[in-house]
This record gives C-alpha cells, sequence and structure tokens, in this order.
C-alpha cells in the first residue's frame, strides 16, 4: 500500500490533528497485519470546536436558498463519483465488504446526495384555510440547527450520506462522528465535501471512540438533534441524553428479521434471498435475514436447497473477484459472532454446517467466519433473539402460518421482514399481522429503497423514518404562520 497516511479531524473546512494528539490504527479485516490508515482519536474539546463551527455557519446556511444548497450537493455528489472506485476500494480494505459490494454502496451514497439536491426545490409547508377571512395562515419548516450525526461500520457511505444530505438540504448544520472502525472511509467522503467548497463549518468531522465523542454530542447542549444508527444499548443512552437536554432524536438501532417460508413458497427464490439477505455483507446489515421460519411441508427440500447453496459460497478477502462474501469487520465482531455460535450450540440448537473460523489457506489472518446454519432452534433461544450481525441463520421449524407470524413477532425487534408465498391471503395477512417497518413479499428481507421511508418498530426505531421526503419531518420543525392585514 505504500506510505500509511494519517488521517484529520474535518472541523470549520480545516483538516486538524485531534487535541489528545493521539492516533489509532484502522486495520484490514481480510489481514489483521495490515494498517490500512491512522485516525485520530479526539477529545471533549475538538467536539467542543466543531460544535463551535457548526454554530458559527448556521445563520448563513440556513439563509441560503433549497435550491443553491442543492446545488452544493449536486456537487458533492459529482466528487465523490470522479473517486468512486478510490472510495470503494478502501471501504472494502477497511471493514471488509467485497468490492462490488462496496462500489454498489457508494453509488447508492451518490444516489442520494442527487435525491436530496432535488428536495431543495420541493415544498416545504402549505396553506390551511383560517376561520378568520381576512387573514392569511399556513405551514413552514424550519431547521433545528446544529445536528450530531452518529454512525456505524457496517455502511460508512450510505448510511453517513444517507443523514447528512437531507440535514443539509433542510437547512441544517453537521457535526459528524463516524465509526472508528470506518473513519479512514468517512475521511474520504469529507473530502469529497471540502472538494465541492461547501462553506466552512456546515460539515465537521471528529472520530474517536463512542463513550467520549458519541458521548459529546449527545450531551452537547448546543447540538440540537442526534440522528443515530447503531446498536439498541447504545441508543437507549442516545435518546435518553437526548430527552435530558430537550433535543430531537432519531434512533435505528438494528432488527431480529424473519423470513418465513409457506408451503406454496418457490423454494428456490426463497432460498437465493435467504442466503442473499442473511449472508450478503457477512451478516453484517441490521436488515439482514437471521431468523428463517419454514413451514413443515417443506422444510426438509428448503434446507436441503439452503444448505447445498450455502456450502458453494466462497469466502475471502473482499478484493478478490473470486470472493461472495468477506471477514467479519473487526476482531471484536469477529469474536462476538463466535459467541453467539457457541451460545447456539450451548442451547440446544443443531449446528448444520459453518460454526467457526475458515480454515482455508491464506485466510488464517483474517476475521473469517465460516456461513453457518443451525437446526432445531426454538423461539427462546439467544441466536433466535439477540441480533447477531453475522454469518449466522437459524431455522425454525413450524405447522402452520399463524405459528410463523407469532414466531416471528416474538421478539423485542421488528425493522424488517419477508414472506415467499404465492397466496395472496397470505400476502395480506402478512402486510396486516407483522411487526416490522419493512415488509418485503417474496424478496429477502435486506432491501431498502433511497426514496421511501426507511424505519422500524418496537425497539428497532425511535419512530421516525429516515430516506424519502419521510426525513423532513426529522430534519425540521413545522413553523404555523398567522397573517393578518
Amino acid at each position: 500500500m505504500g506510505e500509511i497516511k494519517t488521517y484529520l479531524n474535518y472541523i470549520n473546512g480545516v483538516w486538524l490533528s485531534s487535541s489528545s494528539g493521539v492516533v489509532e490504527e484502522s486495520i484490514n479485516p481480510a489481514n489483521r497485519h495490515e494498517i490500512v490508515g491512522y485516525v485520530q482519536n479526539s477529545t471533549l474539546a475538538d467536539v467542543n470546536e466543531a460544535v463551535e463551527s457548526a454554530l458559527g455557519a448556521k445563520l448563513a446556511w440556513r439563509k441560503m436558498s433549497g435550491a443553491a444548497r442543492g446545488e452544493y450537493l449536486y456537487k458533492v455528489a459529482n466528487k465523490l463519483e470522479r473517486r468512486l472506485d478510490e472510495i470503494a476500494t478502501m471501504m472494502t480494505l477497511e471493514m471488509g465488504k467485497t468490492f462490488p459490494e462496496a462500489k454498489g454502496e457508494t453509488a447508492r451514497g451518490i444516489a442520494i446526495l442527487r435525491y436530496y439536491a432535488g428536495e431543495g426545490m420541493r415544498k416545504i409547508g402549505d396553506v390551511i384555510p383560517s376561520t378568520d377571512s381576512e387573514a392569511l395562515m399556513f405551514t413552514t419548516r424550519v431547521p433545528l440547527g446544529v445536528v450530531g450525526v452518529i454512525t456505524p461500520w457496517n455502511f460508512p457511505v450510505a448510511i453517513p450520506i444517507w443523514k447528512i444530505a437531507p440535514a443539509l438540504i433542510f437547512g441544517n448544520t453537521i457535526v459528524f462522528k463516524p465509526a472508528q472502525e470506518t473513519a479512514v472511509t468517512a475521511a474520504l467522503v469529507m473530502e469529497c465535501f471540502q472538494e465541492a467548497g461547501i462553506p466552512a463549518g456546515v460539515v465537521n468531522m471528529v472520530t474517536g471512540q463512542g463513550d467520549v465523542i458519541g458521548q459529546a454530542i449527545a450531551d452537547h447542549p448546543d447540538i440540537h438533534g442526534i440522528t443515530f444508527t447503531g446498536s439498541d444499548r447504545i441508543g437507549k443512552i442516545v435518546g435518553q441524553r437526548a430527552l435530558a437536554k430537550g433535543a430531537k432524536y432519531q434512533l435505528e438501532m438494528g432488527g431480529k428479521n424473519p423470513i418465513i417460508v409457506v408451503n406454496d413458497a418457490d423454494l428456490d427464490l426463497a432460498v437465493e434471498a435467504t442466503v442473499s439477505g442473511g449472508l450478503r455483507s457477512t451478516g453484517q446489515k441490521c436488515t439482514a435475514t437471521s431468523r428463517v421460519i419454514v413451514q413443515s411441508g417443506v422444510y426438509d427440500a428448503f434446507k436441503e436447497k439452503l444448505l447445498q447453496r450455502v456450502k458453494e459460497i466462497r469466502v475471502g478477502p473482499g478484493m478478490d473477484a473470486a470472493t461472495w462474501m468477506g471477514p467479519c469487520a473487526s476482531e471484536k465482531q469477529y469474536h462476538t459472532v463466535l459467541s453467539y455460535i457457541a451460545k447456539g450450540i450451548e442451547e440446544g440448537g443443531t449446528l448444520l454446517c459453518g460454526g467457526g473460523k475458515v480454515e482455508d489457506e491464506g485466510l488464517d489472518a483474517g476475521y473469517y467466519i465460516a456461513p453457518t446454519v443451525f437446526e432445531n432452534v426454538t423461539s427462546a433461544m439467544t441466536i433466535a433473539q439477540e441480533e447477531i450481525f453475522g454469518p449466522v441463520l437459524a431455522l425454525i421449524q413450524v405447522e402452520s402460518f399463524e405459528e410463523a407470524i407469532r414466531i416471528a413477532n416474538d421478539v423485542k425487534f421488528g425493522l424488517s421482514a419477508s414472506i415467499f408465498t404465492r397466496d395472496f391471503s397470505k400476502m395480506l395477512a402478512f402486510m396486516n399481522d407483522i411487526d416490522a417497518g419493512l415488509v418485503r413479499i417474496n424478496a429477502e428481507s435486506a432491501g431498502v429503497e433511497l426514496q421511501a421511508p426507511f424505519g422500524g418498530v418496537k425497539m428497532s426505531s425511535s419512530g421516525s423514518r429516515e430516506q424519502g421526503q419521510a426525513a423532513i419531518e426529522f430534519y425540521t420543525d413545522i413553523k404555523t404562520v398567522f397573517i393578518k392585514s
């Protein structure tokens, strides 16, 4: 890779070292001996500087027209597009997903920027009839002010952009804390904002540990809104801290997503969706299929087809064109997934394939886990209740469609859910009865589109929605105006 670069914080349009003077290694999970870059381990002082910068830029950015703000987003999209392969390569090296997946994610980030650039020309209010015939009453929308953006490592381009782009187009300024595991990729994205000439202070990035930087963002009195994607444990803390200071908050906290396969399903289609939805990106998606609930009439046939397909999966480095599934994103995630597999065995699940480190030659330096399938799983087991965030599928056999719905809903999460059936009445019942914010019929659970609202129910989300035109609901407040002549 040549010389290993040190990446800085981006505050008030300038790249700065952290006040701590300490940097951390970003490691390639496909080869733990390879350092991708060095990133800042920042402090509260750096967050305070970034917030002060965002506050200073807030008024001028807010007063700019939506169309003018949109032009900046178009410019960022163009810069990102020119650097697509470079950024996708860094994403693969830094967190392990395959290069085609990384390219697809970066392209999605570009599309999100262009989508929200167009939002600057759309309506932001309504005229409302007044009881006073000589008055005009209408609503408009105003930005929150400074928004804190806290993002995870699994989608280091798409998730930050789907938060930052709507926040900006609706007139907010940003303090951005990326996951430390993918802070190099985040820095490259920030370079695109700088190259596009976005005014100093409008977008700021501070890297560091979550319990320092994330907590500082959650606690800072001059941050008026916080958008967070991550674990439900941390999300609860962020929400509580935001509530305590009166800030608006938006939490996306994962899922335990089921796929239901009923007796009349197209099994080949269902198997492919299960494998793609559950194991692509090494299962490290909040919408990934985790529980596979199969009706008894097709259980054996489905299991046979699934195991055959899983055993064909090629595991390896994400930059290898032959690789279908890369490593876990970090040593911590690797050990977390292994601990869940051990728990599944301990609690009585039957391991059908996988279950441990990949032993293939040349992969011993990476955080590789073989695609894993359990059966004889009950809804009470840990691997059927907790988010694993790894390449682990739990097969649950049921007798009836009604039992399948009951088990699918028997978790604290409710993000995404999928069913495979040819029966229209079952499709309708699934739509109505499943506890999920994203309902997919004859399609994998891990599919979201940028123009549609995204979010879950129960412990998956805080109730608000991301993406599409729904984003305006979080990033703005409604102002009702009454004019009397």
